[in-house]
C-alpha cells in the first residue's frame, strides 16, 4: 500500500504503517493533553492506543494463521486510523474457508478480552463501567473494554468487515458466490451509508469508518465479478498476440526505437534459438538509459531475468491471480515450448469489458425472445 512504512516482519509477514496512521497518535497525544496538561498522562494516553493497535495486529494474525491453514498466504498487515488490513494472495476458495478465516480475527480479540478479565479478577481491581472514557479509568480495564467492542464492531454485517465477509459465506452456501458477494456488499453499502449519516450529527470518525466501508464493498463485489467472468477461460483466448519480442543481443536504442514506434511497453527477451531469457520493460530501459548513458549497451543489462512465464492452456483466472502478485507488468505466454503471445492486465481489462458486452447484449436478445 502506497504511503506506508515498514516497521517489522514476523513469520515471513510485513507489518506496515500507513501515514495516515500517524492522526491517531496525534489525536491521542491533543485528548490526554488536554485531560492532564501532563507528559505522563500524555504518554500513557499513546501507551494505551499503541497496545491497543497491537491487538489489531494480533487480530490481523488471526486471520493470517487461519488463512495458512488452506494454504494461503498473507502479503503483509497495513495499520490505517480505523483499523488494520491484511492482505492476502488470494480469497479462500470455499465458503467454509471464509467463514473460519473471517471468525479468526475477532476470536482473537475474545481471547484478549477473556485474558485481561481473568486478570482483573485475580486482581480484584474492576471499576464501574460508567466510570470509564477514552481517556480516564482502569488501564486494564479499558482495553478489555476495547476488544470487546472491536469484535462488536467487525462482527456487523458491512462487507467487507468480519460480519460482512461471515454473511457472505452463509450466503454463499445457499447460492452462487456472486449473488452472495453482491447482496453482502448491498448491506454492506447500506450499513455505510447509515454510519455516513450519522457521522454528520455525531462523530465524524464515523465518515471515515463509512468511506471506509463503501470503496471496500465496491472494490470486493468488483473482484468478485471480474473472477466470476474469467471463470474457465484459458489464456489464449485473452492473450495479446501482435507483439514484438527483442533479442539478446540488441542494443538499448532498438529497444527505445520499438517503444517509440508502437504501443507495447514490455518485450520478451530472446536468444538466438528464440527461448525466452528475460522481460525488458518501459521502466528497467529508462533506468538504463539512466545509469548506463549509453544507447549502446545491451539489453542484457538491464532486463528482468527473474520471470513467469504462463501456458497459453493455463485459465485466465490463475494467470491473472499470478499476474497481480508478481512484480511485473507482463507474463510471456508459451504453448509446448515455443512463444505465443503476452498477457497483460489492459488485455485482461480489455477482453473483460469485451465479454460482458456480449453478455449484456444475449441477454437483451434473450429477454425478447421470451
Amino acid at each position: 500500500m502506497k504511503w506506508s512504512w515498514r516497521i517489522c516482519q514476523v513469520s515471513g509477514i510485513g507489518i506496515y504503517i500507513h501515514t495516515t496512521f500517524l492522526l491517531i497518535i496525534g489525536w491521542a497525544i491533543l485528548s490526554y493533553w488536554r485531560q492532564g496538561h501532563d507528559f505522563e498522562t500524555t504518554l500513557i494516553g499513546v501507551l494505551f492506543i499503541l497496545l491497543l493497535f497491537g491487538c489489531v495486529v494480533l487480530h490481523e494474525f488471526g486471520h493470517a494463521l487461519a488463512a495458512r491453514k488452506f494454504g494461503i498466504k498473507t502479503r503483509d498487515i497495513t495499520l490505517l486510523p480505523i483499523g488494520g488490513v491484511a492482505r492476502l494472495e488470494r480469497m479462500p476458495d470455499e465458503p467454509k474457508q471464509e467463514l473460519w478465516v473471517a471468525l479468526a480475527g475477532p476470536a482473537v480479540n475474545v481471547l484478549i478480552a477473556a485474558g485481561l478479565f481473568l486478570w482483573l479478577q485475580l486482581t480484584s481491581s474492576f471499576e464501574p463501567i460508567s466510570d470509564l472514557t477514552m481517556t480516564s479509568g482502569s488501564f486494564v480495564e479499558r482495553l478489555m473494554v476495547v476488544n470487546l467492542l472491536l469484535v462488536v464492531f467487525n462482527m456487523l454485517p458491512a462487507f467487507p468487515m468480519d460480519g460482512g465477509r461471515v454473511l457472505r459465506a452463509l450466503l454463499a452456501n445457499r447460492m452462487d458466490y456472486a449473488k452472495a458477494t453482491r447482496i453482502a456488499t448491498g448491506i454492506g453499502q447500506g450499513m455505510a451509508f447509515i454510519f455516513g449519516f450519522f457521522g454528520l450529527f455525531t462523530n465524524p470518525f464515523l465518515l471515515f469508518i463509512a468511506l471506509f466501508v463503501w470503496i471496500g464493498a465496491a472494490q470486493e463485489s468488483s473482484i468478485v465479478q471480474m473472477k466470476s467472468a474469467l471463470s474457465g477461460i484459458p489464456v489464449h483466448r485473452a492473450m495479446l498476440t501482435d507483439f514484438q519480442t527483442l533479442s539478446i543481443n540488441d542494443s538499448l536504442e532498438q529497444a527505445t526505437a520499438f517503444i517509440l514506434a508502437g504501443s507495447q511497453q514490455d518485450f520478451p527477451v530472446v536468444n538466438d534459438s528464440g527461448d525466452v531469457v528475460g522481460v525488458l520493460t518501459k521502466g528497467d530501459l529508462l533506468i538504463g538509459l539512466s545509469k548506463l548513458g549509453h544507447h549502446s549497451e545491451l539489453i542484457a543489462e538491464v532486463m528482468q531475468r527473474e520471470f513467469q512465464i504462463v501456458d497459453a492452456q493455463e485459465m485466465l483466472e490463475t494467470a491473472l491471480l499470478r499476474l497481480q502478485n508478481c512484480a511485473c507488468h507482463t507474463l510471456p505466454v508459451e504453448y509446448k515450448g515455443k512463444l505465443v503471445g503476452l498477457l497483460t492486465m489492459e488485455n485482461v481489462g480489455e477482453f473483460i469489458l469485451v465479454q460482458s458486452t456480449r453478455d449484456e447484449r444475449q441477454k437483451r436478445l434473450n429477454s425478447v425472445t421470451v
